[in-house]
């Protein structure tokens, strides 16, 4: 249980307690990772009276970092959490949510890095038992549903036994952004290597398991320790991002979703299909609320990938022109 120090502690303890009970553990992780920086900037300020003034408010909402989306994501929380303590009677000023730009640059792995990764994931030794000793065996499987069907980490890790239907190749996805569910086909190529995993785990009518538990069967991987094991790959790969722009995410986890939207659109464009015809549903397999929401993914590195950027940009110039909104 995370322990808070401020003159807030009780409040942040109780809000907590209620978005543990509604949102998904991904969402009520970086909930009390944003709750622990506003606790330890009360601390720091002195702040001994529960009524937030305008400059305290600003003064928080200064140190905060990152994209203007990450921004405005936290200060949204704070705020849902200032108007909770108004119906308790304390009168914190509200900050409003910072305009959003359009400044997330994705990185694209070429298919030399992805083979790379793929082989020095699959060359893993096993190390010194810790809280996952088996972290060797699960990782490459991992990366394979990550990079094979678009998944988010938080989607993957909460997978179950259950979620899997082997018969017919799809994943259920019960615990997604925005507390949704969706359906994940794969490709028979990786079902058959999902079996293979499942069975070598012992995992075979244990519907209830974890496909990638700990040391305890009953706790998933969690997110942070399998980027620490994919930045170790990318280290031993010699793979990064040369002259890294301030809102370029340069290589991670995540990029391997950005790599399955590229390979879908370039897939469609050598088939002769219309990008604008696929574009909807492949939002919907990504679990995006709107087109709007999938644009990121439709902007790929020109430098890597010169013969299909024309394609895509005549595209997103049509449907998303280019604009600055506040959420």
């Amino acid at each position: 249980m995370i322990q808070f120090r401020s003159v807030l502690q009780d409040e942040i303890t109780d809000f907590l307690a209620l978005r543990k009970e509604t949102k998904s553990k991904s969402t009520y992780d970086h909930d009390c990772h944003t709750f622990r920086f506003l606790d330890n900037y009360l601390c720091s300020i002195n702040c001994d009276d529960k009524n937030l003034t305008e400059e305290q408010m600003t003064g928080w909402s200064s140190t905060l970092g990152g994209k203007s989306s990450s921004i405005a994501n936290v200060v949204r929380v704070i705020k849902t959490f200032l108007v909770y303590l108004k119906g308790y009677g304390v009168n914190a000023y509200i900050p409003p949510v910072p305009k959003v730009s359009d400044d997330y640059i994705p990185y694209i792995f070429s298919d030399g890095e992805l083979k790379l990764i793929f082989s020095i994931a699959d060359t893993l030794q096993k190390t010194k038992p810790r809280k996952n000793n088996l972290i060797h065996v699960e990782f490459p499987m991992i990366l394979r549903l990550m990079c094979g069907c678009g998944l988010r980490i938080g989607e993957t890790l909460s997978l179950r036994v259950k979620d899997v239907d082997f018969d017919i190749g799809v994943l259920t996805l019960r615990h997604t952004k925005g507390d949704k569910q969706r359906l994940s086909p794969m490709h028979p190529s990786l079902t058959k290597i999902m079996r293979q995993y499942c069975m070598a785990m012992g995992m075979i009518g244990c519907p209830e398991a974890y496909l990638f538990p700990t040391s305890d069967p009953t706790e998933p991987v969690t997110a942070h320790n399998t980027q620490h094991k994919f930045d170790f790959i990318l280290e031993q790969g010699n793979i990064f991002l040369l002259g890294r722009k301030k809102h370029q995410r340069g290589p991670c986890l995540h990029c391997l979703r950005h790599v399955f939207v590229f390979q879908s659109f370039a897939k469609a464009e050598q088939e002769g299909r219309r990008i604008d015809d696929i574009v909807p549903y492949l939002s919907i397999y990504l679990g995006h609320d709107s087109l709007k929401e999938t644009e990121k993914y439709m902007k790929f590195s020109s430098e890597m990938f010169p013969d299909a950027m024309e394609l895509f940009d005549g595209y997103t110039a049509q449907v998303f022109p280019e604009v600055n909104f506040s959420e």
